[in-house]
C-alpha cells in the first residue's frame, strides 16, 4: 500500500473555492483503478491549509493517477487559488494487525 499526504497551501481568500473546485478531481480520483482512498482535509485552524491523504494499491497507480487529464487539468485550474508549492510525501506501508 502506497500512502501520500500532499499538504496544499492556498490563499486564504480563495479557500472555499478550491474546496468546491476540488470535489470534481476527488470523485474522478476515487475511481481510478488502484485508488484505496482519496479525501481532503481542511484545516480549520489555517484558513492557508488543507491537506490531500491518499491510499493507492501500488506505486504503479500513484504514477498513472499522476499522469493523468484530470490531475492535469486540477493543476491548471488551481493554480491562481495556491499560495505555494504542494508539499507531496509518499509513504510505503503494509496492513498489520496488532
Amino acid at each position: 500500500m502506497v500512502i501520500v499526504i500532499a499538504k496544499v497551501s492556498v490563499k486564504p481568500e480563495c479557500k472555499q473555492e478550491l474546496l468546491t473546485l476540488a470535489k470534481t478531481v476527488i470523485a474522478a480520483t476515487n475511481a481510478e483503478e488502484g485508488c484505496i482512498s482519496y479525501i481532503l482535509l481542511d484545516n480549520s485552524y489555517d484558513p492557508g491549509s488543507c491537506m490531500f491523504v491518499e491510499e493507492w494499491a501500488s506505486l504503479d497507480a500513484l504514477r498513472t493517477h499522476a499522469a493523468s487529464a484530470h490531475i492535469a487539468e486540477w493543476r491548471k485550474q488551481s493554480k491562481d487559488l495556491l499560495s505555494a508549492k504542494t508539499i507531496v510525501t509518499v509513504y510505503q506501508g503494509e496492513q498489520v494487525s496488532l
